[in-house]
This record gives C-alpha cells, sequence and structure tokens, in this order.
C-alpha cells in the first residue's frame, strides 16, 4: 500500500484520530511521528496514549526523553528525541529494550536517532494545512498497511 494523506480540522480530530490509531494497534508497533515543532505529534500522542486507557495526563517527554506508561496490559512508550545530542545516547539509555513486540512506541524527531532506531511499522508526517493539519501516513510492515486501510476508509 502506497502512503495515504489524510486530513484533520483541529486538535479534536487529531486526538480522535489517535484513538482510533490506538484500536488499530492494539498497544503494539513501533510508530515515527515527524513535523516541525508545533506541528502535532505529541497532540497525536496523547491522543493514542489515551486511545488505550490511560486517565492521567500525557505530557510531552522532551527533557526525560521518554515517558512509560502501564495500561493494564499495555505498555507503551513515547519518546521525543529533539533535545538528543548525538544517536549514540540511545545505546546508552537501553533503547533497544523498549522495542519488543508487546509494546508500543511512538517516537517524535525520529531522524534525531539515526542508526539506533529499528525500521518503524508506520511513519507519520504532520504538516500544517490551511484547514488544520496533512497528514502522511507510510506504512512499512505488513500490519501498518492495514492500519492505513483503515485509517484511510474512515478519515478520508
Amino acid at each position: 500500500m502506497p502512503e495515504v494523506i489524510l486530513f484533520l480540522a483541529n486538535e479534536d480530530a487529531m486526538v480522535t484520530f489517535g484513538h482510533r490509531i490506538a484500536q488499530l494497534t492494539s498497544g503494539a508497533g513501533l510508530i515515527f511521528l515527524v513535523g516541525d515543532l508545533g506541528a502535532g505529534k505529541t497532540t497525536l500522542s496523547r491522543g493514542i496514549i489515551r486511545g488505550l486507557g490511560h486517565m492521567g495526563a500525557v505530557k510531552s517527554p522532551t527533557f526525560t526523553l521518554v515517558e512509560p506508561y502501564e495500561i493494564g496490559d499495555v505498555r507503551a512508550f513515547h519518546f521525543d528525541l529533539y533535545r538528543l545530542v548525538d544517536p549514540e545516547e540511545l545505546e546508552f539509555m537501553g533503547i533497544r529494550d523498549y522495542f519488543d513486540e508487546d509494546a508500543l512506541c511512538l517516537i517524535e524527531w525520529p531522524d534525531k536517532g539515526t542508526g539506533f532506531l529499528p525500521k518503524p511499522d508506520m511513519t507519520i508526517t504532520i504538516t500544517p494545512h490551511e484547514h488544520g493539519r496533512q497528514l502522511k501516513l507510510l506504512p512499512q510492515s505488513e500490519r501498518a498497511k492495514a492500519w492505513c486501510a483503515a485509517l484511510a476508509l474512515e478519515f478520508k
């Protein structure tokens, strides 16, 4: 499946979209979130994590690099690599320990971790658009192709 392009009108739509991603992934996978500062990466992450059932705050892990969430049987990790100076720092923090089949990892600014991050299931690129935000979904695994097909039908 080629990339899917969707348009979301506002923050509420982004959160709703995140809830749907949470349902489709069942709390497992690796998703890269790409976009400039203020594009909506953390808002989308909030929607996904809340869609998994988390009731508390979802903050950007800009200074801690990762925020873990234990939601029943689901483990989710929200990374923000914006302040990463050297990708090798990821190795020192044990980044590989987070990537297993039973966890959902959301990574903002994945380009900062080039060479130390595995191939994602899906990359979502968010850009401003005159009517809200444009989201470009690029599936890079078989399961992500199914996610994108469902999202394309529901959000077109």
